[in-house]
């Protein structure tokens, strides 16, 4: 029974054996299946292979890009998985805007929206030189930084370089004494990473012109600027000697303090006293500057001979019962020492967002405030203890009554501040009409209309901002040299001289009030200026087209 058993287990192990001795693929459909057809042609297919019964649709042989639009798309039914409602934005710069304009629009928008670079000045095969091209961007923007220009300015220029060039993912960045770029060849590669400190500043506004020129020429495509032309233009601005020599200063300082004291109520022999006060105190802070003593004792020095000029004419006519007005050529010299650009560019730098470079220029402002301060106190405390009658009550009590004058005298003060920032020839009649516009506006408001001085100061400097932005928009320059000028004649001289001159006799809350009020009037020229600038900007030609490009703020995040 056993042994039948083990022979009808062998005889079914035979019959389960296959009939040939080939192996067989795990993947052969097993017995009783419907077999799929072997191609003739023994050719491979792919697993992402089309199936049968679908029609592929008709493709061009073209290469498309990954980032393409879907062939589903369209501008009014566009599928909300990967577009945004209103479509995708694009990006597109009107070359005939300035290339300020353009360049503040790429700033301002995130580094994923910008459009791809347009190289303006060709290189050989090997691509542009990125060491020199870094190297004359930060030359280019130290010349423009160290001549007062904001730091939103400064970028834009430097950005404006750097892309003619060639080099796409720069970011510059500028601080009070610091500037640096970056450049980021691809993803993979690491940053080249350039800086330049700004050592000494000085103004001359005939040399910032002539940068804004030499970079207009090198986003310009009709003009061929390579970098060796860069570099020896460069040169030359740097080697270019001041416009005006330093007699024509000293005469143009003595102008501006004569033509201050006419404004605020003086007479001839005021006028000339002023005149030599504010030339005198010029000579010492050159003396000074030639010495090596730093710029904060200048200031101290220069405001001393305004302030002891206007002692000696007051103790003159108490002594002759000469009737004189000593306090209009106190304030005439201050009016030629007030820093009226550091302080536009300070609050401009904290309007757009630069809140360091801000804070260094105010604090800039205020050390050399206070030298200003100590010059005059020194002065007119002397003058106290010799009994010298200076009184604040005769503040501008005749300034009102001679409208013609005072505009001629604004006019004068604005030319003599142009002279001092050393302007082109060409610019000095237009900023001086400026400042006369300016004047026109302040006094028809003020003393015709009786409305407030700090109103009327912010809307005569909003008017200055505005003459200066259309100006620099004809010429392609910077907006500077119409502006820092103009705006010389609403400076706040008189209500500094009064506050100061309340501390020298101990009339404290009297001397707080008046420096406030020349604080207020100091901050209502800034951001009137600085308004006047932005609303010429948003009532002329937009330099973009889409969403993309619309010129967003500074800081996008709305103080939360």
């Amino acid at each position: 029974m056993r042994a039948r058993t083990v022979v009808r287990e062998r005889d079914e192990a035979e019959e389960r054996k296959p009939s040939s001795d080939e192996a067989h693929s795990a993947f052969t459909p097993p017995s009783g299946t419907e077999q799929v057809p072997v191609s003739e042609d023994g050719s491979t297919t792919s697993e992402f292979a089309v199936p049968e019964g679908l029609s592929p649709e008709s493709t061009q042989e073209t290469d498309h890009s990954a980032f393409d639009l879907p062939r589903t798309y369209r501008a009014r039914q566009s599928p909300p998985a990967f577009t945004p409602a209103e479509g995708v934005p694009i990006v597109r710069l009107t070359k005939e805007a300035p290339w300020q304009d353009r360049m503040r629009t790429l700033l301002r928008m995130p580094v994923g929206d910008r459009p791809v670079v347009e190289i303006v000045q060709r290189h050989d095969e090997t691509g542009p030189a990125v060491p020199r091209v870094l190297d004359l961007t930060l030359r280019i923007g130290e010349l423009l930084l160290a001549g007062g220009e904001g730091a939103e300015d400064v970028e834009a220029a430097m950005f404006a370089v750097s892309r003619a060039y060639g080099l796409d993912r720069c970011e510059p960045n500028v601080t009070f004494t610091l500037l640096s770029i970056s450049y980021q060849p691809s993803l993979v590669d690491d940053p080249v990473t350039a800086s330049r400190t700004v050592r000494r500043r000085g103004t001359d506004y005939t040399r910032l012109a002539a940068v804004y020129t030499l970079v207009t020429d090198i986003t310009t495509e009709d003009t061929d600027t390579s970098l060796e032309e860069a570099y020896r233009r460069l040169a030359e601005i740097r080697r270019n000697r001041h416009p005006y020599p330093g007699w024509a200063l000293t005469c143009a300082s003595g102008l501006l303090a004569g033509s201050a004291s006419v404004l605020v109520g003086g007479g001839l022999i005021v006028f000339v006293a002023a005149m030599i006060g504010a030339m005198l105190g010029d000579r010492l802070a050159w003396l000074c500057a030639g010495r090596g003593i730093p710029e904060f004792y200048q200031f101290v020095v220069a405001a001393m001979p305004p302030a002891a000029m206007g002692v000696a004419l007051t103790l003159g006519a108490s002594a002759t019962n000469w009737e004189i007005r000593p306090s209009a050529v106190i304030t005439g010299g201050l009016f030629a020492l007030l820093p009226g650009r550091a302080l536009v560019a300070g609050v401009q730098d904290g309007l757009t967002g630069y809140y360091i470079t801000a804070a260094a220029r105010l604090l800039e402002v205020m050390y050399f405030f206070i030298a200003i301060v100590m010059g005059v106190l020194i002065a007119l405390y002397l003058g106290v203890q010799l009994n010298a009658q200076l009184n604040p009550d005769e503040a501008l009590r005749a300034a009102a009554g001679r409208p013609v004058l005072q505009i001629c005298a604004a006019v004068a003060l604005s030319f003599a501040f142009a002279i001092l920032l050393q302007q082109e020839r060409s610019t000095v009649l237009m900023v001086s009409l400026n400042g006369g516009v300016a004047w026109t506006v302040y006094g028809a408001m003020h003393d015709t209309g009786g409305i407030s001085p700090v109103a009327a100061t912010a809307v005569a400097a909003g008017v200055v901002g505005l003459f200066g932005q259309l100006f620099s928009r004809y010429r392609f320059a910077s907006a500077l040299p119409y502006v820092t000028a103009a705006i010389g004649p609403l400076l706040p001289g008189s209500a500094t001289y009064f506050g100061l001159l309340g501390f020298a006799q101990n009339h404290v809350n009297a001397g707080l009030a008046s420096l406030s009020t020349a604080a207020a009037l100091a901050l209502a020229i800034a951001i009137g200026v600085n308004f006047g600038g932005e609303l010429s900007r948003l009532f002329l030609k937009v330099p973009g087209q889409g969403r993309g490009s619309t010129r967003r703020a500074a800081k996008r995040t709305r103080g939360f």
